[in-house]
């Protein structure tokens, strides 16, 4: 184990240190040996009033214990006069801990100029009076140690606190310039972001979680920043409940938007916004040469070479000859898209793949106004289908090769809920495995698309790029949805359906443009004596041959769908769909009628049994749970102040009841939407916060027999999402969950 830190001759001023953090840090340092000035103006978190017993407390607890100990009552705005006190008192200054703090929280709105000078006055002035009354000091002696006290309110922003947020990152910055400018004199400068319990905090946080989050958990990564044999320096820390965390800078790769002695335009900037908001690759600047650097080769690289991406691996270079290195490009991700659509691309789509008005059934499909109007549920790949044609697969380090090459070989979607008719979905796509096929390689791409925050689907895009195989990888995944081959038996049904000559002009229009569905030139160079149809196509028209033979058209009963491409279909042919009905798995394959060829094969669409818990649409229930009547009667009675609720609340809470450590039921609290609602079941838009506790846990809760606190602290309450928001349910469980 490493020796005992100490500071045997050094002396430490600390502002604050009347209480909380800043008595911590001061019983800390005398502790350990150190001579320390315990400045408090004595002032209320408001920075009202003024006292000298807060100061005088800490310096009698140090010297009751032998330590030494001089108290100072200035305002962190007289930083002169608290340094004149160090050198009074001991002679020197070799560490200054900027602590001390007020508050005046107040919305933006309501904000006046006196609420907004005083905190930047005690925060961002003071700090910077005390230390620049120490500084020359500190230069001269070749040795200081500063720390400045910034806030999560600081880095992440916090409502109400406008006027604090500005000065705590305001402090960042001070930091940082401090730690470049004292480094050769031998004085570091850092700055931590503490969650502990104080004077500013025991107003917003309960008794339970103060507790939790102690002055003393805090106190060991400021003293070890302090010590002589630490050469941190420019840094920023979140410190709390015993866990410490280092944040820095990130940045995206970016994307050059000019070209050579061209004017940057704002439709540039539309066109190259994924790459520029894509942090898949992101560089972490460390200093401001770093960052001015990355502008600088920009620059160059516009005036030799007219405008290129920003990405290095997008140029075709490798070390491996095949171009592929599985080892950069598994766990990639690609830049988030953005797919918007409206009633009138999922008519397009439907018609792309082959309904028709002559149908009653397809009516539903192709009709704005029909009553049951809904979405193809294969409409789930159209989606996420821009992430394999934006290009942006190129970007990918480790995988460089002739994009002309790439095939299409295999699909996976899987559906969470019905897709909407109308929508704006995000695709975040992931590079999930390799594999070496030897005459080509096998990439295979996880999609998940979301709507707002709320996972819609899955697709698993399996792509095979010939002549790029040979470079030594696995031949098999583990990764990948596996084809299952159907039954020995004869299909237990059979349906057929004529493609039109002009299917892929149409399909096309839902989004993949690749020539060599339109263009005979460009079809002739893949060795095609006309267009090929598309492979999602084909995938289309049997998907909803088994919606309509096995589900009747219910959109709901659709859960996944599985296939692999054999060989192409031509526009014109006709499509026989063969079919296996194995529970609720129906196995398919599709086959050319005049020819006889397969043209998919492996294939499968899971649909939702009666039994099926894995779909969002069958909730858990169970009978005889006490938490129900609760949920219901805090439905109730919310009906009679919903609108005054929601504006006080403004959150969505999704609770997951368990019954013998099983989920029994959820219950959703919506305080955000309308005039507030509680219904079973998860939320149908994003819920802010996730809760999980046993039945007889929350009754607990309800009753009043465990405080909220308690139960998260022991483990019986756990939460996901904005936790903060997690406060505002006491006020629901107290005036409207009372049986």
């Amino acid at each position: 184990m490493a020796s005992p830190l100490k500071f045997s001759g050094r002396v430490v001023l600390v502002t604050g240190a009347g209480g909380g953090l800043g008595r911590t840090y001061a019983l800390a340092f005398a502790e350990r040996g150190a001579s320390v000035v315990v400045n408090d103006l004595g002032g209320d978190i408001k920075g009202d009033g003024k006292s000298s017993s807060a100061a005088d407390k800490v310096v009698e607890e140090i010297r009751a214990k032998g330590g030494k100990a001089v108290a100072n009552y200035d305002s962190v705005e007289a930083g002169e006069k608290l340094i004149q006190t160090a050198l009074d008192a001991f002679g020197r200054i070799d560490i200054v801990i900027n602590n001390a703090g007020i508050l005046r929280d107040r919305s933006f709105a309501r904000i006046n100029d006196t609420d907004w000078d005083i905190i930047q006055k005690v925060h961002l002035m003071g700090s910077f009076k005390v230390t620049r009354a120490a500084w020359n000091h500190m230069k001269n002696q070749k040795f200081g140690r500063i720390i400045m006290t910034t806030s999560a309110a600081g880095i992440y922003g916090n409502f109400g606190q406008a006027n604090y947020s500005a000065a705590k990152l305001g402090l960042v910055g001070l930091s940082n310039t401090l730690a470049i400018e004292g480094r050769k004199y031998n004085i570091y400068c850092n700055a931590i972001a503490p969650c502990a319990g104080s004077r500013l905090t025991q107003t917003v946080m309960p008794p339970d979680l103060l507790d939790a989050l102690k002055p003393e958990y805090v106190a060991p990564l400021v003293l070890w920043l302090c010590h002589e044999s630490c050469q941190e320096n420019g840094s920023l820390f979140e410190v709390g409940a015993g866990w410490i965390g280092k944040l820095r800078w990130e940045r995206s790769l970016g994307a050059i938007v000019q070209g050579k002695n061209q004017l940057v335009s704002p439709e540039a900037v539309q066109e190259q916004w994924g790459k520029i908001t894509d942090f898949a690759n992101a560089t972490k600047p460390r200093t401001i040469e770093e960052s001015m650097n990355t502008l600088y080769e920009a620059l160059s690289k516009v005036n030799s070479e007219g405008g290129i991406s920003m990405n290095p691996t997008s140029q075709a270079q490798s070390a491996s000859p095949s171009g592929i290195e599985p080892a950069k490009a598994i766990g990639q991700k690609l830049p988030r898209v953005v797919f918007n659509y409206d009633h009138l691309h999922t008519i397009l789509y439907a018609l792309g793949v082959g309904m028709t008005t002559k149908d009653p059934d397809h009516l539903k499909f192709l009709y704005e106004g029909s009553e049951d109007f809904c979405c193809l549920p294969t409409f789930g790949t159209v989606v996420s289908m821009s992430v394999l044609m934006s290009g942006t697969l190129a970007s990918v380090p480790g995988l460089s090769f002739d994009f002309t090459r790439l095939l299409h070989g295999e699909q996976y979607l899987e559906l969470y809920k019905p897709l909407p008719t109308t929508g704006q979905i995000t695709s975040e796509a992931t590079v999930a495995d390799v594999i070496d096929k030897g005459s080509g390689a096998v990439i295979i791409l996880d999609v998940h698309a979301y709507c707002g925050k709320e996972l819609l689907c899955y697709n698993q895009f399996t792509v095979f790029v010939v002549g790029a195989g040979g470079f030594g990888g696995k031949r098999i995944s583990n990764k990948a949805k596996v084809t299952i081959s159907p039954p020995t038996r004869p299909p237990d049904a059979v349906m057929n359906d004529a493609t039109s000559v002009d299917q892929a002009a149409l399909y096309r229009l839902s989004g993949d443009w690749n020539p060599l569905h339109i263009d005979p030139n460009f079809a002739a160079l893949g060795g095609f004596q006309v267009p090929i149809l598309h492979g999602l196509c084909t995938f289309g028209f049997a998907a909803r041959h088994i919606l309509k033979h096995y589900a009747d058209n219910d959109v709901n009963k659709f859960r996944a769908i599985k296939v692999r491409f054999v060989k192409p279909v031509l526009p014109g042919q006709t499509l026989q769909t063969e079919m296996w009905k194995e529970g609720s798995r129906i196995h398919f394959q599709c086959k050319v009628k005049e020819t006889g060829a397969t043209a998919i094969a492996g294939a499968y669409v899971d649909l939702v049994s009666a039994s099926d818990k894995h779909s969002a649409r069958d909730q858990p229930k169970a009978a005889g749970l006490q938490s129900d009547l609760v949920f219901e009667e805090i439905g109730r009675r919310l009906k009679e102040v919903g609108n005054q609720l929601v504006k006080k609340v403004n959150a969505v809470f999704q609770w997951d009841i368990t019954n013998s450590g099983k989920t029994a039921a959820q219950w959703t609290i919506d305080l955000k939407n309308g005039s507030g609602e509680v219904y079973r079941g998860p939320a149908r838009c994003h819920a802010d916060t996730f809760f999980t506790v046993s039945d007889q846990d929350f009754m607990e809760v309800t009753l009043g027999k465990l405080s909220p606190q308690k139960a998260f602290f022991s483990g019986k309450l756990k939460l996901k999402g904005n936790i903060m928001l997690s406060q505002k349910l006491e006020l629901i469980l107290k005036d409207y969950a009372k049986l």
